[in-house]
C-alpha cells in the first residue's frame, strides 16, 4: 500500500533554478477518483491522495514542460492514467489548481469531464498581514450558477453569476467570522454556511473555498453531498463550513417594511408602504423555518406567542425583491 500523501515532495525535480509555487487541491468527487495518484513525466509523486485534500505550496520547476497525469489510487504505472495535461509554469508565479469533474462514463448528471482548473494569480500570504485573502471556487458538477453574498458582516454580494469552474476572489476581509450564502438566479436561497476565519487562525493567510459535491446526490450515484471546503496554506484534509440559516438577502432596491416591537412578546407588526403582495417565512436560529404566510393572512400582524424564547429570522419576498430581519422573541 502506498503512503498517504503527507506532503508534496517531487523530488525527482529538485535543482531547478527556475520555480512556481503550486498548490493542488483534490475536488472530483467521483468515486473512480476517491483516491488518486499523480505522475509527473511518467514518475509518481503523490500516492493515495484522498477527495478533499489538499497540498500545501510546493516549488515546481518553470519554463519546462511538465506531463501531469492523474490515475486511480494503487495505479501500477502512468499507463493507467485517466487524464493527462502538459503544464509551462511562469517563473516565480503562484498557482491553485483544483482537479474537478466526472471520469465515469455513467451514473452521473450532469456529467462535465474531469479537468485541472488553473488559478494563476494566486495568493501564499494576505496582502495585508493583519487581514485574510480568500479565493472562491465552484467546483460542485451540478450546483447551479449562483450569486455568493455574505450576509454574517453584511459584505453583501461577493460572486455574481457564479457558475461551475469559475474561480472569484481575492476577497481580502478582516479577520473574523463571516457567512456565506449561495442564491439561485432568482434570488431563492440554496445554501448558507458559516465561514469562522477568525476561529481558524488565519490572520496573515491566503486560503481557498471550494464548492464541493453534490446537489442531488440520488442523481450522482450517491455521490458525496454538497458542501463548502477550506484548503488552508499548509494543505491535508480540507475544512468543511459548517451551514447557517438562509436569509433572505437583501437587494440593492430593498423592500419597504419594518417590524416593531422587536424584541417581540405576543405579537410582531409590520408596517410599510409595500406590505401587500409580500410572502413572509420565520427561521428559526438553526435555519429550519418554523413558519410561513402572505401578508393578506397576517393583516399587519404576526402572533409569536407559540414561538419559544430566542432569536428568529423574518425572510420576506416580493417577486425578485427580499430582504430579512432578525428579530428576539421574549
Amino acid at each position: 500500500m502506498k503512503k498517504l500523501l503527507a506532503i508534496f515532495v517531487l523530488s525527482s525535480f529538485t535543482g531547478y533554478s527556475q520555480v512556481a509555487s503550486i498548490q493542488v487541491v483534490h475536488n472530483c468527487a467521483d468515486a473512480i477518483a476517491a483516491e488518486v495518484d499523480v505522475y509527473v513525466n511518467g514518475l509518481l509523486q503523490l500516492s493515495d491522495v484522498p477527495f478533499r485534500t489538499a497540498s500545501p505550496f510546493t516549488d515546481l520547476p518553470a519554463g519546462i514542460a511538465l506531463s501531469v497525469s492523474i490515475a486511480p489510487g494503487d495505479s501500477s504505472s502512468v499507463d493507467d492514467a485517466f487524464y493527462t495535461e502538459v503544464f509551462n509554469f511562469s517563473a516565480g508565479e503562484t498557482y491553485v489548481i483544483v482537479a474537478d469533474g466526472i471520469v465515469s462514463m455513467t451514473g452521473y448528471d450532469p456529467a462535465p469531464p474531469f479537468s485541472l482548473e488553473v488559478y494563476d494569480m494566486a495568493r501564499q500570504a494576505a496582502s495585508n498581514p493583519g487581514m485574510i485573502d480568500l479565493l472562491l471556487h465552484h467546483g460542485s458538477t451540478d450546483a447551479p450558477i449562483v450569486d455568493v453574498y455574505e450576509t454574517g458582516q453584511g459584505l453583501g454580494l461577493l460572486a455574481d453569476d457564479f457558475a461551475y469552474s469559475d474561480f472569484e476572489g481575492y476577497f481580502e476581509l478582516d479577520v473574523t467570522d463571516y457567512v456565506l450564502q449561495l442564491n439561485d438566479q432568482s434570488g431563492n436561497g440554496l445554501a448558507a454556511f458559516v465561514a469562522p476565519l477568525e476561529a481558524f487562525g488565519l490572520e496573515g493567510d491566503a486560503v481557498t473555498i471550494v464548492a464541493s459535491g453534490f446537489f442531488d446526490p440520488s442523481q450522482n450515484s450517491n455521490g458525496p453531498a454538497f458542501g463548502l471546503y477550506l484548503a488552508s496554506l499548509d494543505g491535508g484534509p480540507m475544512v468543511p463550513l459548517p451551514p447557517s440559516p438562509i436569509l433572505g438577502v437583501t437587494t440593492g432596491n430593498p423592500l419597504d417594511i419594518s417590524v416593531y416591537p422587536n424584541p417581540s412578546t405576543d405579537s410582531l407588526f409590520i408596517t410599510g408602504t409595500e406590505v401587500n403582495t409580500v410572502d413572509f417565512e420565520i427561521l428559526d436560529a438553526t435555519g429550519r423555518m418554523v413558519a410561513e404566510f402572505t401578508s393578506e393572512e397576517i393583516n399587519g400582524s404576526i402572533n409569536t406567542t407559540s414561538l419559544p424564547s430566542g432569536l428568529y429570522i423574518l425572510n420576506m419576498r416580493q417577486g425578485s425583491r427580499s430582504n430579512s430581519i432578525k428579530f428576539i422573541k421574549d
